[in-house]
């Protein structure tokens, strides 16, 4: 399956979530998505990330826009994560890194000298129409929340 390309619409996707769901992209057609990779839960960067989100959900909620984490993390992890931070959101386990490939986000990274393949950062933003209008990789957390808000506020 080929990524995914700004200004296009996004294929259709099923994928497995807390609180027993199954997120499909077309069933969200009508509202604002924005789809956050990022690589473990319970890490610092990652906590920090869903926090900010979690904390503008009000905002992001006036704005008709749906807000979901993914990992490669697996849904007892994510309900775990998700419930210790009252994210009032749904986190994607997906663990076949079929989103991950779709949204080409796993890159090659180092930690400690050591190479390895892990997700890399990113956020999408899809329109009411399903289509990519934004995309923001290798993220920094701080102030990433704010953009992503300011974004959305621009549809």
């Amino acid at each position: 399956m080929p990524s995914v390309e700004l200004n296009k619409p996004v294929p259709d996707f099923e994928a497995p979530a807390t609180g027993d769901q199954t997120i499909r992209l077309d069933n969200l057609k009508g509202q604002n998505v924005v789809i956050y990779f990022y690589p473990k839960d319970n890490t610092p960067g990652c906590t920090t990330e869903g926090q900010d989100f979690r904390d503008r959900m009000k905002e992001f909620e006036e704005l008709d826009t749906v807000i979901l984490g993914v990992s490669r993390d697996g849904l007892k992890a994510h309900e775990n994560f998700r419930a210790k931070h009252e994210f009032p959101f749904h986190l994607i386990s997906d663990k076949d890194e079929a989103l991950c490939n779709l949204f080409d986000v796993i890159k090659l990274k180092k930690l400690y000298g050591k190479e390895y393949m892990g997700v890399d950062r990113s956020t999408f933003l899809i329109d009411k129409d399903g289509v990519l209008t934004a995309e923001w990789r290798s993220v920094k957390v701080k102030g990433h929340a704010d953009e992503v808000l300011e974004a959305v506020k621009a549809l």
